[in-house]
């Protein structure tokens, strides 16, 4: 078995579509980013990276590369789901959190979670995505910025015979 660890953050700016987890949510703000700038997403390609020893999403996703600008970032989850499964393994669970003030996420971590399962090719029970707000301190606390926080554990997918 292996954990890997994610992290991720991007400004608030206008103009901008908010996309969480897969989800877009409604709000006047959306992440600056190169693709749909995901934080969540992010976060959790970067955890499944580490713990197959993978790299990370700068690697696999370069911000400058053209081929990625506004692209859906579950469409790289999916990818990266699949260099994990071609190294050997299968995920076990994933454990995320979003730290924002606003908007509020409640009502859409349930459709986040099937997004990211969905993508995966695993159970919606291996994922869990929290929420969280920083009480008004730092750059999340403020309301300029959204990051996400993610962890992974993955083991050694059978051999098939």
């Amino acid at each position: 078995m292996r954990v890997g660890f994610g992290y991720d953050v991007h400004r608030l700016v206008p103009e901008r579509r908010l996309v969480l987890g897969g989800v877009e949510i409604e709000y006047p703000l959306g992440l600056l980013g190169h693709s749909d700038a995901d934080v969540l997403i992010h976060a959790i390609i970067d955890a499944l990276l580490g713990a197959s020893a993978r790299g990370d999403i700068g690697r696999h996703f370069p911000p400058d590369d053209p081929r990625f600008r506004d692209i859906s970032s579950l469409l790289l989850l999916e990818y990266t789901g699949s260099l994990v499964e071609e190294a050997g393994w299968r995920v076990v669970n994933i454990d995320a959190t979003v730290v924002c003030e606003r908007p509020r996420l409640k009502d859409h971590i349930p459709l986040m979670t099937v997004k990211i399962s969905e993508k995966l090719n695993i159970p919606e029970s291996y994922v869990n995505i929290k929420a969280t707000t920083e009480e008004g301190m730092g750059i999340t606390g403020g309301g300029r910025a959204i990051s996400a926080y993610a962890v992974c554990l993955i083991e050694e997918a059978p051999v098939e015979v």
